[in-house]
């Protein structure tokens, strides 16, 4: 599956897989962290259906713009869509299909059930009990809000960045921002967030009667 539109739907987080507990010679978590980020999961496990705008802004080291992303992504239980620019995703459950608009050809994918992959179900739920160390930082004012700053720090060090800030209102994540170790700063805001209201299955099943002359690669 192609991943570009997950990896800014989660703003270059890259966990990709979730898998060995963190070892104690790590060190451990923030209690008062980690009570707020079960918060966060619990509450959107109790979510019936989602539907939200995102904004990724991208910056280098010196705080300059190097362009940023916006889209909007659908769920309901283990469906989603996410639209962007230049791609679309439709995952029904049981099969993944990729839409490159430029070429106008769609990739149909079957989901291993087996595999741990990414879904945007994940990661607003507890993707941060096994792969990052966390602590809260304290409240911060953003946009007119008093957010409550969390610092994640990733387990393997391997991986591209350094650090996540998540900013936190009323158990809603609002704002991630991560810190590459190449200097890059991705900052990812969810806008206008809708919570249980009508989808209808279709929205999650591309239609290729919809996209004249669209090339079908089937991989399963």
């Amino acid at each position: 599956m192609n991943k570009a539109i997950l990896t800014l739907l989660i703003s270059f987080l890259a966990i990709h897989q979730i898998n060995a507990q963190a070892p104690k010679s790590m060190g451990t978590s923030d209690a008062d962290a980690k009570k707020i980020l079960d918060e966060v999961s619990a509450k959107f496990k109790a979510y019936k259906t989602v539907q939200a705008q995102f904004v990724l802004k991208i910056e280098n080291g010196s705080g300059k713009s190097l362009g940023s992303k916006s889209g909007n992504v659908f769920m309901k239980g283990t469906k989603y869509r996410i639209s962007a620019s230049g791609q679309d995703i439709f995952s029904d459950g049981s099969n993944i299909w990729t839409y490159e608009k430029a070429a106008n050809e769609v990739t149909i994918n079957k989901i291993d059930p087996t595999a741990n992959s990414i879904t945007p179900q994940k990661l607003f739920t507890n993707f941060y009990d096994k792969d990052f160390l966390y602590k809260l930082n304290g409240i911060v004012k953003e946009g007119g809000k008093n957010l409550q700053e969390i610092e994640l720090t990733p387990i393997d060090k391997t991986k591209p960045f350094f650090k996540v800030l998540l900013y936190v209102d009323k158990s809603t994540i609002y704002t991630t921002k991560i810190f590459e170790k190449t200097g890059n700063r991705y900052t990812y805001s969810i806008n206008n967030m809708k919570t249980n209201g009508p989808i209808t299955d279709d929205t999650f099943i591309f239609d290729a009667k919809k996209y004249p002359g669209v090339e079908v690669v089937d991989l399963r």
